[in-house]
């Protein structure tokens, strides 16, 4: 079954969030509101730092968009929180990472490697009804580009307020775009 067009399924998880105490998230949370679900293999590794950090990068122009962000492993809230604190490069993040040692989240998503209880690198944007829009999975050692996912949500946000647009490939925000028709047919 694709997971592109599909709704989210029904979550419950321990949120930590620097300057917060522990706080529980479900999706009524992320009702009308874009969403980004982060998974990344484990806290206290190596690629995942960097890729976490590259997106804390683009927090606050994702938050002036409309999406929230969220970091998510099948590791629990502590860790989350130990992390922050023993970390640089996590010590700077102002998103919410979610706690997922009882694998709902990545099972629900689809990307839990159940050999090693870990999630695969994946990306997820879940639009204001709940409805997957973009997906993203990388192999281990290959990080992904928070320039690169911004660009995307900004594409999905444009499709979904401008019925009957379309954004080809490398489109920018402000670039043009295209109204699918028979005229276009082998015209492109």
């Amino acid at each position: 079954m694709g997971i592109i067009g599909s709704t989210i399924k029904p979550f419950k998880a321990t949120a930590f969030k620097a300057g917060e105490d522990f706080y529980e998230v479900t999706n009524e949370d992320i009702a009308g509101k874009w969403a980004v679900f982060f998974f990344y293999p484990a806290d206290f590794t190596f690629v995942c730092p960097t890729e976490l950090e590259d997106m804390g990068e683009k927090y606050e122009m994702l938050q002036q968009m409309g999406v929230e962000v969220f970091g998510v492993s099948t590791d629990t809230h502590f860790s989350h929180k130990a992390w922050h604190d023993t970390s640089d490069k996590i010590g700077k993040l102002k998103f919410p990472f979610l706690g997922d040692q009882m694998h709902a989240l990545a099972n629900n998503f689809g990307v839990l490697r159940e050999d090693s209880g870990l999630a695969d690198r994946a990306t997820f944007v879940v639009d204001p009804d709940g409805v997957i829009q973009i997906m993203e999975i990388t192999c281990e050692g290959v990080g992904r580009n928070a320039n690169e996912l911004t660009r995307k949500i900004k594409a999905a946000q444009y499709v979904r307020d401008n019925p009957g647009q379309v954004c080809p490939a490398a489109w920018e925000e402000g670039s043009d775009t295209l109204a699918p028709s028979l005229d276009l047919v082998g015209k492109i």
